[in-house]
Parts: structure tokens; C-alpha cells; sequence
């Protein structure tokens, strides 16, 4: 017989003590697909009518008719025969736009049986090649009705884009013309607009990329992944340099190689530290509920395909540019998250898969929603930049005698842009900083940090602070600056 000391610690490797303490406030219903169904979630879409698509890596579409219940769930199979569909655009309660590895492709439901009937092809002007690798994201569709999709490289060293457009942002418009938009992407697992009309998408660590990040896409910018080069000759940006110097560090600073400069590269609004924050990420969503999700209105949630987790982003603009920190939100879901949908009540749907990716969370796929109780958690809400220092919004006031420095740590690290594949934190070295004040109802926090350098991630720990004794959910931050206010 297990002894009670050895249940507790299967219970603590199965359950980690900290996704117990996020349930209070964000709680998991699994919701259990039928058995005929290989729930590998590569989409999610919510119609108007509250009903959710989901898209298979199987090549399959299900309709969910009840996405809100706790049990008893109806899914129907709404098509089938896809070409592995990572992403879905609902344009109303009986079409949909979905992407597929080949082709953008529109599908209807003109008899409004919730069966498709009608499949139409938008365009297939990239190439494919059969490469495993070479997936396809998307869309995300903009006011003026184009349609915006991320093509993946190969995974064939040097000839990872062998054919068009591999590496690329590519904009599809309304009659079906392909634009080739922006360049220098690794694998862009999910590409979405913030409510600002901005859009986003996360690239997963590898060859020319330091780790995991998140990037504000724009036309004609290079994003440092060099085997869309070869590319360039043939789009609109042809007199772009094709000649990117590497080795350098993103702060500046001489790089391992003596190679000194900052990358001609458009930096990451949000780079992730690896391990800390997510081995994989995926799609970024925005919470535009109002309040329904809890006290993060308007910021930006991520997914992480190895960590079976959902990661927290408070973005702002400065100079222009996008920067901000990156936050742990939501750990201990059963599979690897791919897909993020908000549901008509607020709740988050989580799409899931690990079968190629792996992923910690135990299951081959699946589909969860993530419920907010109503209970706060003491959590920093935002992480900004001043012209000396940052400034911590928390949700709950901080008790003043925890407004310490001796509550606090920070340190800040670079990356190397190469060749290899991932990249060290490099030229890590703690900071000095001062607490400056606490305002008068305790929210927020003010940090002197003297010798700031754009291009660093900023490291910061808050184990000592409190609010009524009670500790933070998550008491690490991690702020990526890419410029100081003017």
C-alpha cells in the first residue's frame, strides 16, 4: 500500500501547489470530446450565436453546441477532409475562413444545418514542398476585410524556405490577391489583431531566435529569421539589404563573436525568458470582456504549447514602439495550449494538442475553458516605463511597511541574434534600483533603476511584497525595453 507521504508527492508532481492556488481564482472545466472525435486543436472560433468551431489537425471541423456547459456536451462533425487547419476566421453563423497548409479556404453552410456545403478556395500562392514543418496560421482579418496569415519554415537546416513565401506574413485581400507583407519569421504559431487594430504574432525559439517572443507585425519590417531572404528578390522590399549581420547582442554590446551593433533587426514587443515563461508559444488573444475575465481587461494572453500553460502580457507604446512585461498567468492544464478563444460569457477557451510538440500536461489533446470565480488575486497588474525607472500597478493595495527594496530583486540580460538554434541569456547582471514611493491608496509602486539600456529584458522578483499579509499569486515580472521615454 502507497504510503500517505508518497500520495502526496504524485498528488504535488500531478497538481502543482501553484496551479491549486490559481483554481481559487481561475478555475478549469475539461470538456470531454465523443470518442469518435481526435480532438487535436489547431482552431477555435466562436460564432455570433455563442456556438464554438473547432478545427483539427486530423483535418476535421466540429461544432460544439453547448460550449458553456459543465457536462453533457454536443458536438457535431461539421466537415471533414482538411489539410491540417491551424486557424479559423468565423464571418457569421454558416461561413467561416479557414487556413490550411496549401490554400486559405472559405466554407459554407448554406442549408443552415450546421453541416458545410460549399468550399471555396481564397488563394494558394505559397508553396509547399512536404516538408513536415511547413504549417500555416491564421487568418486574422482586418477592417478592411483582408486576411493576414503566417507561413512556417521547413525544418532542414539551411533549406528551410526551398519554396515561396516560407518565413513570411502574407496579406490576402478581399478579391484574393496574395501580398507578400513582412519577412524573417521561424515558426508563428498564431497571428491576431489587438483592439487597436495592431497586429501580433509569437515566433517560437530556434535559428535566429534568441527564445519565444511576440512581435507587433508591419509591412515590409524583417523579424530575423534569415532563410525568407532568399525571398526578397521577388516582393515588393527587393531593395532591402539581403545581408544581415549576426553575432551582435540586441542591447548593442560586442556579441561572443566581437561583432558589435544592434541587429538590423525589428526587435520583439515582448521577448519570453525560456523556462520561465513557456517553452512554446502559441496564439496571442486579447481580453476584450469588459471585466468578465477578471481585473486584466485589455491585456494580452498567450499559450504554451510545451508548458501546458497560458502566459499574461500588459503591452504599451513608447516612441511608437510596442514594449512591456510578460507575466505567468495560468499553469496545469491537461495538454499543450495551441488555440485561445474568449467565450460569450467571458471565459477562455483552450484549444489543445501535443502529439509532434510535446507538451508537460499528460494528455494527447483536448479542450478546457478557464472560468474567473470573481475572486481577485494580489497580482502586479502592470509593469510600465518611466523616465527613471518603472512603475507597478498592483490589484490590491500593497501594505507600506512590504514597499521595501529588501522586498524586491532585479537583474537584467540580453540575447545573442546567431545562427544556433536558441541563444543563452547573456551579459546578466543584477541591477541597482531604490524604491521612490508608494501612492496613497497603495496600487502602485515606483522603482528608481539608474543606467537602463534599450534592447535588455528586465528581471524583476517581488517575493517580499504583501497586501493584508497576503502574498502574490506570481511574484515575478519581465520587462522588455525597447525604448526610454523621451
Amino acid at each position: 500500500m502507497m504510503s500517505r507521504f508518497a500520495l502526496l508527492v504524485l498528488l504535488l508532481i500531478a497538481f502543482p501547489l501553484t496551479a491549486r492556488d490559481e483554481a481559487k481564482y481561475y478555475r478549469v472545466v475539461t470538456i470531454d470530446p465523443p470518442q469518435d472525435c481526435i480532438l487535436e486543436v489547431g482552431g477555435l472560433g466562436v460564432r455570433p450565436d455563442g456556438k464554438l468551431l473547432i478545427a483539427t489537425r486530423r483535418g476535421e471541423l466540429w461544432l460544439l453546441h453547448n460550449p458553456l456547459a459543465t457536462k453533457d456536451w454536443k458536438f457535431t462533425r461539421y466537415a471533414s477532409g482538411l489539410h491540417e487547419p491551424l486557424g479559423i476566421h468565423v464571418e457569421d453563423n454558416h461561413s467561416y475562413t479557414v487556413i490550411q497548409r496549401p490554400e486559405l479556404t472559405r466554407i459554407r453552410d448554406s442549408r443552415k444545418d450546421d453541416v458545410a456545403d460549399s468550399f471555396k478556395t481564397l488563394n494558394d500562392s505559397w508553396g509547399v514542398s512536404g516538408g513536415y514543418h511547413e504549417y500555416a496560421f491564421g487568418p486574422a482579418k482586418d477592417k478592411q476585410g483582408n486576411y493576414f496569415i503566417t507561413l512556417n519554415v521547413g525544418f532542414s537546416g539551411g533549406g528551410q524556405s526551398p519554396v515561396p513565401w516560407r518565413g513570411w506574413c502574407v496579406k490576402v485581400t478581399p478579391e484574393g490577391k496574395m501580398e507578400p507583407w513582412c519577412y524573417g519569421i521561424r515558426s508563428p504559431n498564431g497571428v491576431n489583431f489587438n483592439p487597436d487594430g495592431d497586429l501580433f504574432y509569437c515566433d517560437n525559439q530556434g535559428e535566429w531566435v534568441g527564445t519565444n517572443k511576440l512581435c507587433h507585425l508591419q509591412k515590409g519590417k524583417f523579424y530575423g529569421h534569415q532563410p525568407s531572404l532568399h525571398w526578397l528578390k521577388d516582393s515588393p522590399f527587393k531593395d532591402a539589404s539581403s545581408k544581415v549581420k549576426s553575432g551582435m547582442l540586441y542591447d548593442g554590446q560586442a556579441g561572443p563573436s566581437g561583432a558589435k551593433g544592434i541587429p538590423d533587426v525589428e526587435p520583439p514587443a515582448i521577448w519570453f525568458p525560456y523556462g520561465r515563461m513557456g517553452q512554446s508559444a502559441s496564439e496571442p488573444v486579447w481580453d476584450t470582456t469588459q471585466g468578465k475575465f477578471g481585473p486584466f481587461a485589455g491585456q494580452c494572453f498567450v499559450g504554451d504549447q510545451t508548458r501546458a500553460s497560458i502566459m499574461r502580457v500588459a503591452l504599451e507604446k513608447v516612441n511608437g514602439v510596442y514594449q512591456g512585461a510578460a507575466f505567468p498567468f495560468r499553469s496545469g492544464l491537461q495538454c499543450g495550449v495551441n488555440r485561445l478563444a474568449f467565450a460569450s460569457d467571458g471565459s477562455l477557451f483552450v484549444g489543445e494538442t501535443a502529439r509532434g510538440w510535446g507538451s508537460i500536461g499528460g494528455k494527447p489533446y483536448g479542450l478546457e475553458r478557464v472560468v474567473y470565480t470573481g475572486e481577485v488575486p494580489f497580482e502586479i497588474l502592470t509593469m510600465t516605463v518611466t523616465p527613471v525607472g518603472f512603475d507597478l500597478t498592483f490589484t490590491k493595495p500593497v501594505d507600506a511597511k512590504t514597499a521595501v527594496a529588501a522586498s524586491f530583486a532585479m537583474k537584467s540580460f540580453t540575447y545573442i541574434y546567431h545562427r544556433t538554434y536558441g541563444s543563452p541569456e547573456a551579459d546578466t547582471h543584477a541591477e541597482q534600483f531604490t524604491v521612490a514611493g508608494l501612492s496613497k491608496d497603495g496600487l502602485t509602486l515606483s522603482l528608481t533603476v539608474p543606467g537602463r539600456n534599450p534592447g535588455r529584458v528586465y528581471d524583476l522578483k517581488c517575493a517580499g511584497v504583501r497586501s493584508h499579509g497576503e502574498p502574490l499569486l506570481h511574484n515575478e515580472a519581465y520587462y522588455t525595453l525597447n525604448e526610454l521615454p523621451k
